[in-house]
């Protein structure tokens, strides 16, 4: 494992998220009329996944308010690792009947991520989506109070535009206020085509959002990506000839998210690569996204440490400047 240094966090982060959007998550998690059938069995499933995934040095955990808490929290305490894990949660997800970033919905959503997870502080804590007819500033001002309260690290945004994010930066400059520090858009070799889930998904892919990557390296801005093997089209399942197959494997968000004819060529390119190489799709689809001049951290899920210990091994595969530009049809030869 590699780690990279993110300030205010008080030890090495690994460049590897774990996941916790996770069918075995979602049934380790007791409803609202206690523990659903299977709950004893996912849970032990739950613990020993992250069990796994710890042992190869990954030391953070991605989670949100409606998934991931409660047995990461369990584990957590079972294993005593409340202080050796970082934990990067997310809040203010809009709901069915109305948008949630409000003041209320933040410290609300926060207070009992707090009390799911059994920390004192979170290390990360991010709103999981935008609501852009609400005014930054008092967004901005919840969020300092959680942060001079010692109960957030850091705090930062998923899914909001460049410009949401400047203009709530600029109130916290203005105001003496914490800022946005960490962003968690979607970002991998394959581009998002749509807002998947709705509610303003937000991606970095393409050269429409070239000018925001530049300024996320300007501020050294941490990049926790999401969806970065586009659900599973680049998680070597099938080769890119096997539009049958996808239409048969892949959810409907992978289907309308990700696949067309030029992400299916990415495909194609990656799985020559990957053939020349000696590696596999995720890999070499992993490596083009450690190889960019982002500071990005990849949040990926596994079923196992088989699958995470190829993950991490992406992390010693070069890509030249020439490899990636190819791999994402920024040119037809590769130099």
């Amino acid at each position: 494992m590699r780690y990279g240094q993110i300030k205010n966090l008080d030890r090495p982060v690994s460049r590897f998220v774990f996941g916790t959007a996770h069918p075995v998550f979602f049934a380790a998690t007791r409803s609202e009329h206690g523990e659903e059938p299977g709950f004893e069995e996912a849970l032990k499933r739950a613990f020993d996944l992250l069990d796994e995934v710890y042992a190869l040095g990954v030391n953070i955990l991605d989670c949100s308010a409606h998934y991931g808490e409660e047995p990461v929290g369990e584990w957590l305490t079972a294993r005593g690792l409340h202080e050796e894990v970082l934990i990067l949660t997310k809040g203010a997800h809009h709901n069915s009947w109305r948008k949630r970033v409000t003041p209320y919905d933040i410290l609300t959503d926060a207070h009992d991520s707090l009390a799911k997870l059994g920390k004192q502080s979170l290390d990360i804590y991010l709103l999981h989506r935008d609501d852009p007819k609400e005014p930054v500033g008092p967004i901005v001002e919840a969020l300092s109070t959680l942060y001079q309260q010692g109960k957030v690290r850091l705090i930062g945004v998923s899914n909001w535009s460049l410009e949401r994010i400047q203009e709530a930066n600029a109130y916290a400059g203005q105001h003496g206020l914490a800022p946005f520090s960490v962003n968690s858009p979607h970002y991998g070799l394959a581009h998002q085509l749509t807002d998947v889930w709705g509610g303003g998904c937000q991606t970095l892919t393409g050269p429409e959002n070239q000018a925001a990557r530049e300024w996320f390296i300007q501020q050294k801005m941490p990049i926790f990506a999401y969806s970065s093997l586009a659900r599973g089209l680049f998680s070597g399942r099938f080769q890119s000839s096997q539009r049958e197959k996808m239409a048969e494997t892949l959810d409907e968000y992978a289907k309308k998210g990700y696949v067309d004819e030029d992400n299916l060529r990415r495909l194609e390119r990656a799985e020559m690569i990957a053939r020349e190489k000696g590696v596999s799709v995720p890999q070499v689809a992993l490596a083009w996204l450690l190889n960019q001049p982002l500071d990005v951290y990849p949040v990926v899920s596994s079923s196992g440490s088989r699958q995470m210990r190829d993950n991490i091994a992406a992390l010693d595969i070069k890509l030249s400047q020439e490899d990636c530009a190819w791999l994402d049809l920024e040119r037809e030869d590769r130099g």
